[in-house]
């Protein structure tokens, strides 16, 4: 029997090991460049894990619910993803004066790990 929910949660979570793990292998390369260069694709990668973990929480967190209480968990869960990346990268390349080139590569190497991960769920039609 499919879950919706059950099946949401899994992806989300195999989404995020996805993107950890391309994350670190970034991070790793990078240090041959330079600890802050590794250190700011770590932080463009966390900025896009932690707000695709934030929408998956704020998103599936509420059970089953009508159509409207649904969609607006959606719209809340989409507003505060982007809320926490932007706020993130912000922070990382204004602040904390990091590389922006690891930054924003650390943002698109999580963002094609979400993808991949996606993509890679059960054939059948269940994540």
């Amino acid at each position: 029997m499919l879950n919706p929910l059950a099946a949401g949660t899994r992806l989300v979570r195999r989404t995020i090991t996805f993107q950890v793990v391309a994350v670190a292998a970034l991070s790793l390369a990078l240090l041959a460049k330079g600890g802050a260069w590794a250190l700011a694709a770590a932080a463009g990668g966390a900025a896009i894990t932690a707000g695709g973990a934030l929408y998956g929480v704020l998103a599936l967190g509420g059970g089953i619910a009508p159509a409207g209480g649904a969609l607006a968990r959606l719209v809340l869960g989409l507003l505060a993803k982007w809320l926490v990346v932007i706020a993130t990268l912000f922070i990382a390349i204004a602040v904390a004066k990091l590389p922006p080139l690891a930054v924003i590569g650390g943002a698109v190497v999580a963002l094609v790990a979400q993808v991949l991960a996606m993509a890679s769920g059960n054939r059948d039609g269940n994540p």
